[in-house]
């Protein structure tokens, strides 16, 4: 590719834009930043797109969104009769303005649109592509991404995101298409008035809430007067969870001001990820000065919660797999006291989640399955069971990154339904004078002590990539023997769809191929090592064991720290 000449071509037909115009040519003389623009197509994957905002084909614009669109339809039409799709935005920069470009060049393309009018969650776009019987959708979010961000994600006809054969023929649509020359579009309004565009009404809404709140498994009997500060993080959750809260009966709900309404450069969090301490810094302040007990934070998209709970006097952030584990358990003991537990129960879980939930599982009689990392599997598993006539069987999915899911009437991870949840739990909990703390001490006191730690490093771009890359293949040529003294007892690699044990032995693996290293080690302690299918980050997910808290949390450091030497960092 000559970038110098993708460059001039760009800043010839973007000069009706005063933004990205503006962007061009301040880099004209700088070889570089031309490079970073340029070097590549944002990556179409089975997440979609996902870019820093701006000028060029690696950036996420209008041109960038309107090619993408263009191949979208193209698929759709290939394989629907009469296809539609259904959109949804977040509250990032550029948000409303990327999904009516969408929604232009679907009709423009003969695909019909349902749109919703304001700002919704992503599960509610899950909820309504098979609720509108739509051939697929789109959202258009960075989930919990920094601000510089944003997205474009793409769902098939079951709610659940795209797989990686539908990804691969989208992105060879989106290959052929010139974004200034191919691309189709027909103005917003006029769709509108053509009926080829509709938005998407509030009936949608009220079924995708009678929806989660059926999700409830907390007893009437038990108090719900809990004190809650709840923030959206400048995002979508405004829009369906106090609402959902509210209406099952926990309506003490403070909402800081500062982070109430939708603002895409996220002012008070600049990295509005509930996975770290600071996102919710705001909403442990005004409950240390409310004197509440729970605080809950749902992302941009409102698909990850994050929760921390007071405990003498501090507040504590419980981590995704300790919540994930809190709420495996509470809902199986739910069920089986309510007696609606099915009779062969299932839950899925990604393979970079705690090892604690396959005790959990085997405590209730629960097969559990392991998926990749993402949601998208753990939809893809209520659909097999859907497609089987055994949807019910199915009580729980959940991911280490704060992603959660006990209904079938979504595909994909529900911060709504998470957050209803997690307000149970720690009711039920509190009627019993204890803690969530309190509850995750007995878990490991009954099944061990486990310590779960995620680790990014960035490899910011063309030459960060490579130098990504080159990481993988070393650890996939030199795999260790042993890792912070403990005996690498297999090996997986995803990519190659295979395990090798520690005395040559070699199984297949079933699952999809993926760039994915998992170690596992003496003791029952993991490592996985994976690059970001969403930003340009290598992830380390570390897994101490111990005979109690601090003997894994050190276990857990230790390996940590051979992998980061490894990587470099």
């Amino acid at each position: 590719m000559d970038l110098l000449q993708e460059y001039k071509n760009w800043v010839s037909h973007t000069k009706g834009d005063a933004e990205l115009a503006a962007e061009l040519a301040s880099i004209a003389d700088d070889a570089a930043a031309i490079e970073d623009r340029f070097y590549r197509d944002l990556e179409f994957g089975t997440g979609g797109l996902r870019g820093v905002l701006g000028a060029g084909t690696n950036r996420m614009n209008v041109y960038t969104v309107a090619k993408a669109s263009q191949g979208c339809a193209a698929y759709w039409r290939a394989h629907f009769s009469e296809p539609s799709v259904a959109i949804a935005y977040d509250s990032r920069i550029g948000s409303e303005q990327f999904a009516r470009t969408a929604a232009e060049v679907f009709w423009a393309n003969g695909v019909r649109v349902h749109i919703y009018p304001r700002l919704m969650p992503t599960p509610s776009l899950s909820f309504a592509v098979r609720d509108l019987g739509c051939c697929g959708g789109i959202v258009i979010t960075a989930s919990h991404n920094p601000a510089k961000y944003n997205g474009y994600k793409v769902y098939g006809p079951d709610g659940c995101q795209i797989t990686t054969e539908a990804a691969g023929e989208i992105q060879r649509c989106i290959d052929a298409v010139r974004p200034f020359g191919d691309v189709r579009r027909v103005p917003f309004e006029e769709g509108l008035r053509a009926g080829g565009i509709a938005r998407i009404g509030e009936d949608t809404v009220e079924r995708y809430l009678n929806a989660v709140q059926g999700t409830s498994v907390l007893p009437r009997s038990v108090p719900r007067d809990i004190s809650i500060v709840y923030t959206p993080l400048n995002g979508t959750g405004i829009s369906c969870v106090p609402r959902c809260l509210r209406a099952q009966g926990f309506t003490d709900i403070s909402i800081p001001p500062q982070q109430e309404r939708p603002d895409g450069h996220f002012p008070t969090c600049p990295y509005p990820n509930p996975e770290i301490p600071e996102a919710l810094s705001v909403a442990v302040a005004l409950a240390k000065e409310r004197g509440s007990e729970l605080v809950l934070a749902t992302d941009p998209d409102c698909d990850r919660v994050g929760a921390a709970v007071t405990a003498n006097g501090e507040t504590v952030l419980i981590s995704g797999n300790e919540m994930g584990a809190l709420l495996f358990d509470f809902i199986c003991r739910m069920r089986r006291e309510a007696g609606t537990m099915p009779a062969r129960p299932v839950a899925v879980k990604t393979i970079v989640t705690t090892p604690l939930a396959a005790k959990i599982a085997r405590e209730y009689g629960v097969e559990l399955i392991d998926v990749l990392t993402g949601f998208k599997f753990i939809g893809e598993q209520i659909g097999l069971l859907e497609r089987a006539g055994e949807e019910d069987r199915y009580i729980f999915g959940f991911e280490e990154s704060y992603g959660y899911l006990s209904g079938t009437f979504v595909r994909d991870k529900d911060a709504v339904n998470a957050s209803l949840l997690v307000c149970e739990l720690f009711a039920w909990y509190r009627s019993r004078g204890l803690t969530l703390l309190d509850g995750l001490r007995q878990l490991q006191e009954k099944h061990g002590y486990y310590s779960s730690s995620l680790h990014t490093f960035a490899f910011e771009g063309s030459a960060g990539f490579a130098r990504m890359q080159a990481l993988m293949n070393a650890l996939r040529a030199e795999p260790p023997r042993a890792v912070a003294g403990l005996a690498v007892l297999s090996v997986t690699d995803y990519r190659a769809s295979r395990t090798v044990w520690a005395d040559g032995r070699e199984e297949p693996v079933s699952l999809p191929v993926s760039d994915v290293l998992r170690y596992c080690l003496a003791g029952g302690a993991e490592a996985v090592v994976r690059p970001s299918g969403t930003e340009p980050k290598l992830k380390l997910y570390v897994t101490g064991t111990g005979a109690d808290e601090a003997s894994a949390r050190a276990a857990a450091g230790a390996i940590a720290a051979e992998f980061t030497a490894r990587c470099g960092a």
